[in-house]
């Protein structure tokens, strides 16, 4: 007699039904945690594109989001934001003017707002499982990518305090091989616009001991095919970016992020302080 015959015995049927609830948790489980598309503990929404690039700076989970602080997120309407804006470990009475909207399900793991493109999303440390646990790693991340940018060494003399902090009308050139890196050991003032130019494949890190601001109605420009997501700002002080001016590039804030009224980034806001808009137009690559 085959041993799988009896199903009809009350005691067989009993552990069939166990053995199938233990191989549909398995299964449920086998993403190990990282959320499939779709799943429980996924970051929904655009992600964009992060730099795969020779010398770049990883940003992990970090780079779910167009926006991710520490002590909140502020918008004056209306802000158009292309990504996930992040908050934590603040709760999300840190997010302000976003009017947001709660997920259609009720869960609380997320929130919307008009302010942030669909299927964009705003999540914050209060708000329900994963919600928590899936910030605290992209904030950890955050931090190590700063860490990592500040622990690069200048490419050479040429690429070190250059204009003694005051960039004007200025063009970066990768140098072939790798990341190439700029920097200052002071502030840095961008009163003109300023160019990077290299190939798709050419990384940039620029390291600033102080404050970095850029002048209104100005512009960060791309030529010879560089991307934004291969520019890498390190701040350790304030950044603030005038009115109207257009941006680029992934910002590693050690303290806050400012942008004025109408000003735009091609990249990512990632402050260990706070971030504050002002009908600001922030797209991921």
């Amino acid at each position: 007699m085959n041993r799988f015959e009896n199903y009809s015995k009350p005691r067989s049927w009993l552990l069939a039904l166990a053995l199938a609830g233990l191989m549909a948790g398995c299964g449920n489980n086998g993403d190990g945690g990282g959320g499939g598309s779709g799943g429980p503990s996924a970051v929904e929404g655009p992600t964009g594109t992060v730099s795969t690039a020779a010398g770049n700076v990883s940003l992990g989970a970090a780079g779910h989001y167009a926006i991710l602080a520490k002590a909140g997120v502020s918008t004056v309407p209306n802000s158009v934001v292309t990504g996930n804006v992040g908050l934590s470990p603040t709760a999300r009475v840190g997010l302000t003017g976003w009017s947001e909207t709660a997920a259609p399900d009720n869960s609380d793991v997320y929130s919307t707002s008009a302010q942030v493109v669909a299927p964009g999303k705003l999540y914050a440390a209060d708000y329900e499982v994963p919600t928590p646990s899936n910030l605290g790693t992209a904030v950890l991340n955050m931090e190590a990518a700063y860490t990592d940018a500040a622990g690069r060494t200048a490419s050479s003399a040429a690429t070190t305090n250059v204009g003694g902090g005051t960039l004007t009308s200025l063009t970066f050139n990768a140098i072939p091989g790798g990341a190439t890196v700029y920097e200052w050991g002071s502030d840095v003032t961008i009163p003109t616009d300023l160019t990077f130019n290299g190939t798709a494949t050419d990384v940039f890190i620029l390291k600033v001991a102080g404050t970095l601001d850029m002048a209104a109605a100005k512009n960060v420009i791309l030529s010879g095919g560089v991307l934004p997501q291969n520019i890498f700002w390190q701040v350790s002080g304030a950044v603030t970016i005038g009115a109207n001016t257009h941006f680029e590039g992934v910002i590693l804030g050690a303290t806050g992020i400012t942008f004025g009224n109408s000003a735009s980034i091609n990249g990512r806001l990632l402050a260990q302080t706070a971030v504050v808009l002002d009908a600001t137009t922030v797209t991921v690559p």
